[in-house]
């Protein structure tokens, strides 16, 4: 079976990529994880990489004069690895429209809400705050505006009263494990993709 590179951008602990990690050396995600980058050196994410023997890469943000600045010596760190999907697992730097459009239809994220229901930062206390029955997750081709792309597949869990954002958190965590390796493996079979501003599996729109 041919496998498809990926490159994984983190910023933190990493459990989402170790879930890909994981789906890959078991044969179970048919990709090879070509490079895992951060613009945190002490991301434990790296460490993660660094024990499955993946290359590790690190680009700090110091240093450069601007976001778009930036943008372009990671676009060249991410090309250089020559992936055919780039997987934001965690990653929170906010990216320039210019690096999206490079990436557009082979750039994917998690976002932990039900969206377009909470957008941004600090989803489940939002959540909870709002009084909503459930939370969830979203996995999403990345467009310019933030946590707005076309979305592929979400995993929704009940609020349960007196929950804290913790446990909510942990709750959707581990449907995020679950959901992002399967649109990963959707697109890596080519039954995925972004077409006119939509995203289709088998060639049907997705309705979510």
């Amino acid at each position: 079976m041919v496998k498809m590179p990926i490159v994984v951008l983190i910023s933190g602990g990493g459990t989402n990529l170790q879930a890909i990690i994981d789906a890959a050396a078991s044969g179970e995600l048919p990709v090879t994880i070509e490079a895992v980058v951060s613009d945190k050196p002490n991301a434990y994410g790296l460490e993660r990489a660094q024990k499955a023997g993946i290359k590790t890469l690190t680009l700090e943000y110091k240093g450069f004069e601007s976001r778009e600045a930036y943008d372009v010596a990671l676009q060249q760190l991410i090309e250089a690895q020559s992936p055919q999907l780039v997987v934001l697992a965690g990653f929170m730097r906010i990216l320039s429209a210019p690096f999206v459009e490079h990436f557009l239809g082979r750039m994917i994220n998690i976002h932990p809400s039900l969206l377009p229901k909470h957008r941004g930062l600090n989803t489940h206390q939002r959540a909870i705050d709002a009084g909503d029955g459930e939370a969830g997750c979203t996995v999403h081709f990345v467009v310019p505006e933030i946590d707005a792309g076309p979305m592929i597949i979400q995993a929704r869990v009940p609020i349960h009263d007196g929950d804290s954002s913790d446990e909510l958190a942990a709750r959707v965590l581990k449907q995020e494990h679950q959901i992002f390796t399967r649109a990963i493996d959707w697109f890596a079979n080519s039954r995925l993709r972004l077409v006119d501003g939509d995203a289709q599996l088998d060639g049907k729109n997705i309705e979510i």
